[in-house]
């Protein structure tokens, strides 16, 4: 008779958990939904250093960091028309790009000190100007403020071959620093930075 209990006990809690299951799924398949169409990124410098700092192989301190969304083309016409020329743009969707530095850095021969600051361009089709601001943790470039700007720096515009479907942000290293790369459609500019 216990063996019969034992199993009509089983059975309950087990239908039970089968019932919930019904009731979660459907949550479950919201929250996959409702994921954002431009994802939050990030990339640092040294390259892949979160990884490389739990092997114990990172090649030296972390110099930097940028935090970026990753719009897609989806077949528009992006630069003068999506993105407008000579308008301040939050260099990528979403939240403003924002871009740490975990020490000192120069750029275009000016001092930064360590911190972090919104990344923002304005863009041309020739060149780029990218601004550093003292203004962080801010939507879009709504309430952008220029008085707040601690570097504007230009940066040419290279046409490249392969068009780049996703906004992308990343850095290479080159003699006496890194730089950040931007690149979205057929458009590229660099950034140098030196320490």
């Amino acid at each position: 008779m216990r063996k019969i209990m034992r199993k009509a006990r089983l059975a309950i809690v087990l239908a039970a958990l089968l019932g919930l299951g019904a009731f979660i799924s459907p949550v479950h398949a919201q929250t996959n939904s409702s994921l954002d169409k431009s994802p939050l990124d990030m990339s640092y410098f040294p390259v892949d250093y979160p990884i490389l700092k739990i092997q114990g192989k990172a090649p030296g301190p972390l110099v930097a960091r940028v935090v970026y969304s990753r719009p897609q083309k989806k077949g528009r016409q992006l630069f003068g028309d999506l993105v407008p020329y000579g308008e301040v743009w939050r260099l990528g969707a979403n939240e403003a790009t924002e871009i740490e530095f975990f020490q000192d850095v120069r750029i275009d021969g000016k001092k930064i000190k360590k911190g972090r600051y919104t990344m923002y361009a304005l863009v041309n089709p020739d060149k780029w100007s990218l601004i550093l601001n003292k203004e962080t943790d801010t939507w879009g470039a709504f309430k952008y403020d220029s008085t707040k700007d601690i570097l504007r720096t230009a940066a040419p515009v290279k046409k490249e071959t392969d068009i780049s479907e996703a906004f992308s942000m990343e850095f290479t290293k080159i003699k006496g620093g890194a730089s950040l790369v931007i690149h979205w459609d057929d458009v590229r500019v660099e950034m140098p930075i030196s320490w």
